[in-house]
């Protein structure tokens, strides 16, 4: 396997210009903080960026934990791999990732961060690290957000020359623990408050009877029970909430859905001289 390194000082671009990187030394994977990342998707290990401290990231980074290190190389392994590109702080941090990740032996190609980047455009990534916290990930924003739940998360697509025709990249923005900022924290009572709000106003609906939202590490998921205005329907109907409460929690707060479960309750009806809604239960329509 051959390995490509590029290095250069925390902040100064290198996550952004990865994906440039590997496309001209035609690198099949990258390493870039405790993951690995083949072809845009995230196969094995964890995010220093998801570490509560910078001595745990740096940590995690290197693979000094045995069996992240296990993980990643099993994962190498039954990966068919030619060019590895793998990002370090240091010729010194690429040296222990290899040990650990025991591809010591490997030919190294060393590319520095400034041979790829202008004085200008490493002066804008520090200032941007320093000002805003913001780190960027070299993989798309549906294989970051399953593990970045609840952090600043958001897409970041460019183009680069140099090919016979240019290349779109797509990557990702996320704000660490570790960073001074802190961490946004979405409260389970907002998230149900989005989900009753764009569920009440669905077409169809009549009623929100209920919501319930389960938080972990992962992401939430949303239960939903609602009375429908007429039985006519009721799938679109169920549907269109689903479709609708999970594209309202994703935009607004950055969590990952795992899932939005609605389910019809009773429906319910005008008389037709007016006068209190009568209402019906019915359990037999359930969108999942």
């Amino acid at each position: 396997m051959q390995i490509v390194a590029l290095v250069g000082p925390s902040g100064t671009g290198k996550s952004h210009r990865a994906s440039m990187v590997a496309d001209h030394h035609k690198a099949d994977a990258i390493i870039d903080d405790g993951l690995l990342i083949v072809d845009g998707r995230i196969v094995a290990g964890r995010s220093a960026k998801r570490e509560q401290t910078r001595m745990a990231a740096v940590k995690r980074a290197i693979f000094h934990a045995p069996d992240h290190a296990r993980e990643v190389r099993e994962a190498l392994r039954g990966s068919p791999i030619g060019t590895l590109l793998v990002l370090g702080t240091s010729r010194n941090m690429v040296r222990h990732i290899l040990h650990a990740l025991e591809l010591d032996g490997e030919p190294v190609t060393w590319v520095d961060i400034n041979s790829v980047a202008t004085p200008e455009e490493i002066e804008t990534a520090l200032r941007v690290r320093a000002v805003e916290g913001k780190h960027v990930i070299p993989a798309p924003t549906f294989e970051v957000q399953k593990s970045f739940s609840g952090y600043l998360v958001a897409p970041l697509r460019f183009m680069f020359p140099g090919r016979a025709r240019p290349m779109v990249v797509e990557k990702s923005i996320v704000r660490p623990t570790f960073s001074s900022f802190g961490r946004l924290y979405i409260a389970e009572p907002v998230v149900r408050a989005i989900a009753a709000y764009v569920a009440r106003h669905a077409p169809g609906v009549a009623k929100v009877l209920k919501v319930a939202v389960t938080t972990g590490q992962d992401g939430v998921a949303v239960d939903l029970e609602v009375a429908v205005a007429h039985p006519r329907g009721i799938f679109a109907v169920l549907a269109e909430v689903q479709r609708g409460v999970r594209q309202a929690i994703e935009s607004s707060t950055a969590l990952n859905v795992l899932g939005v479960h609605v389910a019809a309750r009773r429906w319910v009806r005008w008389p037709r001289g007016g006068g209190e809604m009568l209402g019906k239960r019915d359990d037999r329509w359930k969108g999942r």
